[in-house]
């Protein structure tokens, strides 16, 4: 990564041509030495005429340097981005908070790359583009909202006589590289359990929320999340192509927000409905660490048999004693 001082106060920084771990890592210790260097410049420009290829660290190191540019009050704007790059900085929506310079000295506006449609994104990880893989989400997810459907009206008559409030619950969660999206589930927390979170002790070490006694999950969310019968509307989500029937857990913006540029890696698949996490105790898993370690290896794992293994693994799981998840 080489950058370069000008003379209006401006420091341009070329991105390498791919912005992995280990140099997304890099070029975010090199941006937080800048911002905190004394007399630091009043802006930074990102050259990306050298790169080709962007992961989720990538993102996540553009995301810890929009936040570090901002307490630090530095102008960061990125210039000279091929179409693949553009399209990356569109899905995440990133394009909406960077600033893009022209080389005529023009601005942009944000958001205003169209690109996604006409340009084929970075297979971060092979299951991304497996068709066998995709086969079998939308068979599975098929099944699952017809089955959904089936029990749709036990369940919607069963959450509304136990507490008052709508039948689908509907969070913003953090796909493939970040893209923010709507998972549903069958509600099993009281109406206002969002603004109460601040209520819960939060039992887990890291960047994720747990708590065993709940006091805002109702008496029939409880049998809903012990059965799973909870996640049947993220089938909807598995057939919209946002998550896959086995992949990672996914997070909140809040959460993300708390990553480390090597915890997004993670992102490098799609979130599942199942995965690890789920056939290892998703209960009793309270460190962000372990999660972080069952991901990386269902990458390393993964093939279009280790998911059909790991969907099988869920089944028993979801029919034994111990399977409820908080």
């Amino acid at each position: 990564m080489h950058s370069q001082n000008e003379v209006d106060d401006t420091k341009i920084i070329e991105i390498p041509k791919e912005l992995t771990v280990v140099e997304a890592v890099s070029f975010r210790n090199a941006f937080r030495s800048i911002c905190e260097a004394a007399g630091h410049p009043s802006k930074v420009v990102l050259d990306f005429s050298k790169t080709t290829f962007l992961d989720s660290s990538g993102i996540g190191a553009l995301a810890s340097s929009i936040k570090m540019s901002k307490n630090s009050n530095i102008t960061l704007t990125i210039t000279r981005f091929n179409p693949q790059v553009g399209a990356i900085l569109a899905m995440t929506g990133l394009d909406k908070v960077l600033p893009v310079e022209q080389d005529n000295g023009g601005k942009l506006e944000a958001g205003s790359m169209n690109v996604l449609d006409t340009v084929a994104l970075p297979v971060t990880h092979p299951s991304i583009r497996s068709h066998a893989k995709r086969f079998i989400d939308v068979l599975g997810a098929l099944a699952g909202l017809l089955i959904t459907a089936i029990l749709f009206i036990p369940i919607a008559i069963a959450i509304k006589h136990d507490s008052p409030g709508p039948l689908l619950f509907s969070q913003t969660r953090c796909g493939w590289m970040g893209k923010k999206f709507k998972l549903w589930k069958f509600r099993s927390m009281t109406a206002d359990a969002e603004a109460r979170k601040h209520e819960v002790k939060n039992e887990a070490e890291g960047a994720i929320f747990k708590a065993k006694d709940d006091p805002r999950i109702t008496q029939v969310g409880r049998f809903l999340r012990r059965t799973s019968l909870d996640e049947l509307p993220q089938f909807w989500n598995v057939l919209e192509g946002s998550m896959s029937l086995v992949g990672t857990r996914p997070p909140t913006p809040d959460e993300i927000d708390q990553y480390d540029v090597p915890e997004w890696r993670r992102l490098d698949v799609k979130p599942g409905i199942t995965g690890e996490w789920q056939v290892h105790g998703r209960s009793s898993i309270k460190n962000f660490e372990d999660i972080i370690r069952l991901d990386l290896r269902y990458q390393r794992n993964w093939s279009f048999f280790y998911d059909i293994h790991l969907l099988f693994k869920t089944i028993k799981v979801i029919f034994s004693k111990n399977s409820g998840a908080m």
